[in-house]
């Protein structure tokens, strides 16, 4: 008997793994927050008797140092991979005994494309593969990025990606379970997967690594790379160092008066409430970067790395479940914090801030004098735009507020979410705002989307 349980990490887009028998197990590319793994241990009655890395990770935090420190598991780095902390290194063949009595086995297969050390493990059966742990590889209908580590590897990584696929599509049995850590929201995926599950087979069909020529992959692949977050230059020497442990203890708790300081020494506060909440009424000069939304993505990529961050949340539990989120990419401790709503979070004698919110229905209608700003990605933009926007990507915004000309600025994206922080930051400004909180779909039945193809 065997269990593979998946561990999402949501907010990031990625996926870890706790595989076992009855009584070990191993975890693969662990989170940060290594409680919840330790947890689904528990539940399973096993002990973490391996914990894998598929690669340095350059999107997130790893946990795995900690994790097999903690529970006395052997730590499985590729031997490639250079780290400066005492691990396992693992080479190309290496089979590792997971759980005995379950026949169950690891085997290495290095797959490179991703990062050039990268490695594949096969989960086996008393030989039969069971399921491959594809890390950054080989994921749902494409591939990890090959741009992450170095540009003029770029190229060579990217068709050393298309060998990788090739290898695990001839060396594994079709049934054999596709299990990726990137592609389900994480911009260490060359482009987003569609599905939650899939098979070598399946992949063989489907993956355009497996269905198209190398040079034709290649390139398509190199065309359609979109821009790396800020913060991923940061996480690889987190990882190849050795990540310290998380304090998830609650924050300092910040009043009014301090918090209208932070402002004034020009820290960031985040405002984690919903957007429509937040355009409702906020500290003014605080950012909205929302809980429920990719908020360790959006807000590590575009705060300056290592600024302090005061949090204003409007519950103890979205407060925390913001921090966890955040130590995942390595903001590990809010400066200060504060919980309830904007009126105990301003001053005596202050009054709230607020901004308009509106649809492309509205958008029609504006003034002939509104800025309309699209904080899409190029990527997106190039489908199409609202004629006569101004195009300025989201995560370049704060340092190119000056860009927008004068007047109302109309802000939108594609779906609300990214509108609302460039709002925010629009707003902090000085400037004055709507945010078209809408489906670009409404934009195009709106007569407004010019498409270029």
């Amino acid at each position: 008997m065997f269990f593979v349980d998946t561990i999402e990490v949501a907010g990031l887009g990625n996926r870890s793994y706790l595989a076992g028998g009855e009584r070990t197990a191993v975890v693969v590319d662990p989170p940060r927050d290594i409680d919840q793994v330790i947890a689904a241990a528990a539940r399973r009655g096993v002990r973490i008797s391996h914990v894998v890395e598929t690669h340095v990770h350059n999107d997130y935090v790893t946990g795995g140092l900690e994790l097999a420190r903690l529970t006395g598991a052997a730590y499985l780095v590729p031997a490639a991979a250079r780290v400066s902390f005492e691990r396992v290194p693992v080479h190309e063949g290496d089979r590792t005994e997971i759980d005995a009595a379950a026949g169950l086995t690891l085997r290495a297969l290095a797959t490179p494309g991703h990062t050039p050390h990268h490695t594949s493990y096969v989960l086996e059966e008393n030989g039969t593969a069971l399921a491959v742990f594809t890390g950054g590889s080989l994921l749902i209908g494409t591939v990890g990025r090959p741009d992450l580590v170095e540009p003029r590897l770029t190229e060579d990584l990217a068709r050393a990606q298309h060998a990788s696929a090739h290898r695990l599509a001839a060396e594994l049995p079709d049934e054999t379970a596709v299990l990726p850590t990137h592609g389900f929201g994480s911009f260490c995926s060359s482009a987003q997967t569609e599905g939650d599950d899939t098979t070598i087979g399946k992949e063989k069909v489907s993956n355009e690594a497996l269905t198209r020529d190398v040079d034709a992959f290649v390139a398509d692949l190199l065309a359609g790379l979109d821009d790396i977050p800020a913060y991923y230059a940061h996480m690889g020497p987190a990882n190849a160092a050795g990540p310290a442990p998380v304090d998830l203890t609650p924050p300092a708790v910040a009043d009014a008066d301090e918090i209208a300081a932070r402002l004034a020494a020009g820290e960031w506060v985040v405002d984690l409430r919903n957007r429509v909440a937040f355009a409702e009424g906020h500290v003014a000069g605080s950012f909205n970067f929302e809980a429920e939304g990719q908020l360790a993505t959006y807000l590590a990529w575009l705060v300056p790395w290592g600024k302090p961050i005061t949090l204003l949340a409007e519950s103890a539990g979205q407060l925390a479940a913001a921090q966890r989120e955040l130590v995942r990419v390595g903001i590990d401790r809010p400066a200060a914090a504060a919980t309830g709503g904007p009126t105990g979070w301003v001053r005596d004698g202050e009054t709230p801030a607020s901004f308009r919110r509106a649809t492309f229905a509205d958008l029609a209608e504006r003034p002939a004098d509104a800025v309309v700003l699209d904080v899409r990605r190029a990527s997106e933009r190039a489908d199409g735009f609202v004629e006569g926007s101004l195009h300025i990507p989201l995560h370049t915004l704060h340092r190119r507020v000056a860009e927008v000309p004068e007047g109302e600025v109309w802000v939108h994206c594609a779906g609300g979410m990214r509108a609302a922080i460039a709002a925010s930051l629009l707003d902090a400004a000085g400037r004055v705002v709507v945010a078209v909180d809408d489906s670009f779909d409404e934009a195009e039945k709106a007569g407004l989307v010019v498409r270029t193809a």
